[in-house]
């Protein structure tokens, strides 16, 4: 009887694939960032989770400066229309009070035919 050559193809196969050396996040940092310079021989292990830790609070400090300049901004837009508001209510209301006046009433009055009183009103008092 004659050898099986198929699985031994299959098996030689399968170690090239395995013999290639995989690409893990330490050897890519060691490719990309150089660090063989500063650290010597590959990253060390230990370091990982204290600079990932600096990391994250940078980034958490980033972040809450972003949010807090956005805030003061967004408080100074709202103080300024605050300020306009409060300019428009106070014309309107010296306008108002000046359109009341017993004088501007008369001026307006006149134009339909009606005439101010120049002496006080008559009491009608009846006896009983």
């Amino acid at each position: 009887m004659s050898q099986n050559t198929f699985k031994k193809k299959l098996k030689s196969g399968n170690r090239s694939k395995s013999t290639r050396p995989r690409k893990t996040i330490f050897s890519w940092m060691e490719e990309k960032l150089n660090v063989t310079r500063i650290l010597g021989e590959g990253v060390p292990v230990q370091l990982v989770p204290p600079v990932g830790f600096v990391v994250l609070l940078a980034l958490i400090y980033i972040w809450s400066n972003h949010r807090a300049e956005n805030m003061v901004r967004k408080i100074e837009k709202v103080q300024q229309e605050v300020e306009d508001i409060r300019a428009d209510v106070t014309t309107l209301e010296a306008e108002y009070m000046l359109s009341s006046m017993q004088s501007e009433l008369a001026k307006k009055v006149a134009t339909k035919g009606i005439i101010e009183l120049k002496e006080p009103p008559v009491k009608i008092e009846i006896e009983e």
